[in-house]
């Protein structure tokens, strides 16, 4: 899954993004509220996290702006207000929650995971396609009964790939989807990752699962023919 954090304290949003990734998420992260809300509205997120105190355009700002073009992706405000009028404020330009500083990261990532579950997407803990089955709650893969180890970049990689089976994924959106929006992705990255996963999900079985679409990109699921 992948999260935008705004917050234009840098020990703070760093310290989220260094968390979330422990925790299997994708960050992008923003450090005041145009750079938030050109990414936002430019980008898939499955959640927001966005401070509401920021230079240029401030939180409460942002969630209009995002509710007024239509997009609804969950959003969790983060502010040292914690009066009932500003959390009123927050929640009625259409935030869907309100965290008050100084918090626990174990409580952000709870709500964070509530924030996930919602419909927007009707997203699962459980993914299954044909055999193999990822749960995004406890990191489990298993092909059959094997269990199958996966790095934390392999696991976003196959979960991409699993929101969309029998889709024809192209590369552009794998790097979109699976890198942080300034990594250095290098031209044969996703190649790379494409065989570590072969050789995890696919070696020692008779079907294959993980395929190559050439001249567009690669497919989860389905015949080898295309």
């Amino acid at each position: 899954m992948k999260i935008l954090v705004v917050e234009d304290e840098h020990k703070i949003a760093n310290s989220i993004k260094q968390g979330l990734e422990q925790e299997k998420f994708i960050v992008d992260v923003a450090y005041d509220g145009t750079t938030g809300l050109d990414l936002a509205m430019s980008e898939d997120y499955d959640s927001i996290i966005l401070d509401r105190m920021l230079p240029e355009i401030e939180g409460v700002v942002i969630v209009k702006k995002l509710r007024e073009s239509s997009n609804h992706t969950p959003i969790l405000l983060l502010t040292a207000k914690g009066q009932l009028d500003d959390r009123v404020e927050g929640l009625d330009a259409g935030a869907d929650d309100y965290l008050t500083k100084p918090f626990a990261f174990s409580e952000l990532l709870a709500r964070v995971r509530a924030l996930t579950r919602r419909p927007k997407h009707a997203i699962v803990s459980t993914l299954a396609v044909e055999d193999l089955t990822l749960d995004t709650a406890t990191y489990e893969v298993k092909r059959k009964t094997k269990q199958i180890r996966l790095s934390s970049k392999e696991f976003s990689l196959l979960e991409f790939l699993m929101r969309h089976p029998m889709q024809i994924i192209k590369k552009d959106q794998i790097i979109k989807q699976v890198w942080d929006y300034d990594a250095d992705v290098l031209p044969n990255s996703v190649e790379v990752y494409i065989k570590h996963l072969r050789d995890k999900i696919d070696r020692g079985f008779t079907k294959k699962l993980i395929h190559t679409v050439r001249g567009f990109g690669y497919r989860l699921g389905g015949s080898s023919d295309v």
